[in-house]
């Protein structure tokens, strides 16, 4: 099973008052998403489903992106704040077949890959990482992807 790790798009409110879980995508945000969205079709993902954080600014991207690669989308829970490599394999095991694409959050994604890989990185906002997880001991971090690549 290939795990394509995606970072939410740009959610910086600077005068933002209401809880951190509530934050939306902003505009440059959805804007980035939809180009990062348009790249990641061009690379012809064989991805059986994407799985989305609850969180607001987390299921906006993930809504971009399905529809521009006409793809399942569901809400995982376990996505929030807090998962982890234990969390993917629980998550996996579920999933007998095909590749999965990840939506959620940092520091809990670039954790996780390291987790996996020993690849000690930084996924940027709208980042995209391809993580080749053959069996539950043996993972390889196969490319990570800034979204400045996408504008080219």
């Amino acid at each position: 099973m290939k795990v394509y790790f995606l970072r939410h798009g740009a959610a910086d409110w600077p005068e933002w008052n209401k809880p951190d879980d509530e934050r939306p995508l902003t505009k440059s945000g959805r804007k980035e998403m939809k180009r990062v969205a348009k790249f990641l079709r061009k690379l012809d993902p064989e991805i059986s489903v994407i799985l989305s954080s609850p969180l607001p600014r987390a299921r906006q991207t993930a809504e971009i992106v399905a529809k521009c690669l006409e793809i399942d989308l569901e809400e995982e829970p376990s996505l929030r704040k807090g998962f982890n490599a234990a969390t993917l394999r629980k998550l996996s095991g579920r999933r007998k077949r095909g590749n999965i694409m990840l939506v959620g959050h940092e520091p809990d994604f670039s954790r996780t890959i390291r987790e996996l890989t020993g690849a000690k990185l930084k996924l940027a906002k709208a980042g995209l990482a391809l993580v080749d997880c053959p069996n539950a001991t043996s993972s390889q971090l196969l490319w990570l992807i800034s979204p400045r690549i996408a504008k080219l």
